[in-house]
C-alpha cells in the first residue's frame, strides 16, 4: 500500500491488501509454488520427471502472478462541495475537469446544503433540482448518463457514467441516514449509493456531520453510526463496509484544534499548511479509532476549504472570524482481506475468493480544492482516482437491436435476446433514447418487454413500436433495455439512424426541399 509524500507521489491501495499485513493470499500461494519448485528440483531422480514437474509448477506460479495484475483502468472523478444553499454557477468546466486526459469514466458528485426550504424541497421532489439539471445539461452532450441520484434534504449524491459503461453498472441501490436532532431531522447525516461495476462492488457515502470545534467525538460517533446502520437489500453486501471499495466524503466538519487564528492564517499564507496537519481533528481521531484507520486519504496539500467570505478567496472577516479548517474531505477504504490461515498451505491454485481472482487497485492521482468558485463559504474539493480491475464479465445481459429502417412513416421492429440468466420482470421495458440522453428516464418512447411469459436464454424476441411513438425528425438514437430489479439499463444497442418522416414536412416541422430550393 503506497502513500503520498510531500512531493506528490500517488496514493495507491488494493484489494489484495489487509490492514494487518501487506501480504496477499495470491502471494502466499505463489511462494508455496516456488517452494514446491525447489523441492521438485531436489527430490526428482529422473530428469524427465523433474522437467515436467518444474514446468507445471512454473505455469501455476505465473498464473498466480497474472491473476494479481488487473487488466483495465478506469478514471473516477469525485467532487464534494457544501454549496451553502447557493444556486449553481454558470460554468463548471474547472470543477469537472472536462477536457482532462485521460478521459473520465465515472463522475461522483456529493453536495451538502442544497437549498431545501419547504417550498423548494417539495418542488424538487416533482422535478430535478437546479444542481442536478446543471450537471446533466453539462455532462450529457459529452456522453455521460446519470446513473442515479439520492437526496435527503440538503444532501445530494449524483453518479454519472460514460454510456459505454451503463450495461455493466448493476444492482443499484440507495439509502440514507438522518443524524440531525437525535436522528429525526435530515439536515445532517449521510446518503449513499451502491452498485456493481463490471462485477466489483462499490459504495459511495456523502456525509454532512455535526459542526463546531468541540464536537469532534460526536462527528466520529455519527460517522460510525451511519456506517453501521445503513443497509442494502443485497445478500453479499448488505452493509456499507461489505463492499470492495468504499468512498466516504462530504462536509465532515473536522476542525484544526489548539492553534490560534493568527498562526493558522500565517501558516496558510506562507504556504506551510503542513504545520497544521498534526492538529487536524480527523488526523488525530484516526490515531485513536480503529475503524477510521481502515480509511485512506491523500495529503492535505491545499488550503483549508472553510470558511471564506462569499465571492472571494478571503477567509472569514465577519464578526465570528471562524478559524480556517479542512472540513471537506474525500476518504476511501479497500475491504481488508482476512489473512491466510495455515490450511492455505494445502490450497490449490484455483480459488473462489473473488478478491484473489479479480483484484481491484485504487490509486489517487489528484486531491485538491478548486479556488475558482466563490458562491459558497466552502471551496469544493476534487479527487481523481485510477481504478484498475479485472472485469468479472464484459458481456451484455440483454442484446437489443433495431430491425430494418426506422421512421415515423411506418411501424418499426426491434429484437432482443437475453444472453445471460437474470431476475427479469414483466415490468422491464425497452426505451428509445436520442444520443446524448441524460438518464434512463430521458427516453423518447418505450415499449414493455413481453408480458405473458419471461423469455428463455438466447430466445430471440421481436417487438413492434407504433409509428405514432417514433420521433418525426431524424437523428441518431439508441435502444436500451431497463431492468426493474437491477434498477439500471443492462442492454444497449449500437447507435442507429431514424430517418426524417414525410409527416415532419407535412406538419411544417422542417421546410420542404424541392430541387435544392426551400419551398
Amino acid at each position: 500500500m503506497d502513500f503520498f509524500t510531500d512531493t506528490g507521489v500517488r496514493v495507491r491501495s488494493d484489494s489484495m491488501s489487509s490492514s494487518a499485513s501487506q501480504g496477499s493470499r495470491s502471494k502466499v500461494l505463489l511462494r508455496q509454488r516456488l517452494t514446491q519448485l525447489l523441492t521438485c528440483i531436489e527430490d526428482m531422480s529422473s530428469d524427465d520427471e523433474a522437467s515436467e514437474e518444474v514446468s507445471r509448477t512454473l505455469d501455476e506460479a505465473f498464473q498466480l502472478c497474472g491473476r494479481s495484475v488487473p487488466s483495465d483502468a478506469f478514471r473516477l472523478h469525485m467532487v464534494t462541495w457544501n454549496v451553502a444553499t447557493a444556486e449553481p454557477p454558470e460554468d463548471v468546466t474547472s470543477l469537472l475537469q472536462l477536457d482532462v486526459q485521460p478521459p473520465t469514466d465515472l463522475y461522483v458528485i456529493g453536495l451538502q446544503e442544497v437549498n431545501s426550504t419547504p417550498v423548494r424541497f417539495i418542488s424538487d421532489l416533482v422535478v430535478d433540482d437546479s444542481w442536478s439539471h446543471m450537471f446533466m445539461d453539462t455532462l450529457a452532450p459529452r456522453g455521460f448518463i446519470k446513473v442515479t441520484s439520492v437526496r435527503m434534504q440538503g444532501l445530494l449524491l449524483l453518479v454519472f457514467a460514460k454510456q459505454i459503461h451503463l450495461p455493466f453498472i448493476r444492482n443499484i441501490q440507495t439509502t440514507y441516514t438522518r443524524t440531525g436532532i437525535f436522528g429525526y431531522w435530515g439536515n445532517k447525516g449521510g446518503v449513499s449509493m451502491r452498485f456493481s461495476f463490471y462485477g466489483h462492488t462499490l459504495c459511495f457515502l456523502n456525509c454532512h456531520l455535526s459542526a463546531h470545534m468541540n464536537y469532534a467525538l460526536e462527528r466520529v460517533d455519527e460517522f460510525e453510526h451511519i456506517l453501521e446502520t445503513q443497509d442494502f437489500d443485497i445478500s453479499d453486501t448488505p452493509h456499507v463496509l461489505d463492499h470492495e471499495v468504499v468512498f466516504c466524503f462530504g462536509d465532515l466538519n473536522f476542525r484544526i484544534a489548539d492553534h490560534g487564528l493568527h498562526f493558522l492564517r500565517s501558516s496558510i499564507n506562507s504556504g506551510r499548511v503542513n504545520l497544521l496537519w498534526g492538529k487536524d481533528q480527523l488526523t488525530m481521531m484516526k490515531q485513536k479509532e480503529a475503524f477510521l484507520q481502515e480509511f485512506e486519504e491523500g495529503p492535505l496539500n491545499f488550503k483549508p476549504t472553510y470558511k471564506f467570505d462569499r465571492n472571494s478567496n478571503t477567509y472569514d472577516t465577519s464578526g465570528k472570524k471562524r478559524k480556517p479548517a479542512w472540513t471537506d474531505r474525500i476518504l476511501w477504504r479497500i475491504k481488508p482481506q482476512t489473512p491466510p490461515s495455515e490450511d492455505d498451505d494445502k490450497a490449490v491454485i484455483s480459488t473462489d475468493d473473488g478478491q484473489d481472482e479479480f483484484p481491484i487497485l485504487v490509486t489517487q492521482d489528484k486531491y485538491d480544492s478548486d479556488m475558482n468558485y466563490g458562491i459558497s463559504d466552502h471551496k469544493p474539493v476534487i479527487a481523481t482516482f485510477s481504478v484498475e480491475l479485472r472485469k468479472c464479465f464484459d458481456t451484455l445481459v440483454v442484446h437489443v437491436s433495431p430491425v430494418g429502417v426506422w421512421s415515423a412513416d411506418q411501424d418499426a421492429l426491434l429484437n432482443y435476446t437475453v444472453q445471460e440468466d437474470f431476475m427479469s420482470s414483466t415490468w422491464d421495458w425497452i426505451g428509445l433514447y436520442k444520443v446524448g440522453f441524460k438518464s434512463a428516464c430521458d427516453y423518447e418512447t418505450f415499449v414493455w418487454v413481453r408480458e405473458k411469459e419471461l423469455p428463455e436464454t438466447n430466445e430471440l424476441i421481436q417487438i413492434s413500436v407504433e409509428k405514432d411513438d417514433i420521433p418525426l425528425l431524424g437523428g441518431q438514437y439508441v435502444l436500451g433495455y431497463y431492468s426493474t430489479n437491477m434498477q439500471s439499463i443492462i442492454g444497449l444497442s449500437s447507435n442507429f439512424q431514424i430517418l426524417e418522416s414525410k409527416r415532419a414536412v407535412m406538419e411544417g416541422l422542417v421546410p420542404e426541399n424541392m430541387n435544392g430550393l426551400n419551398k
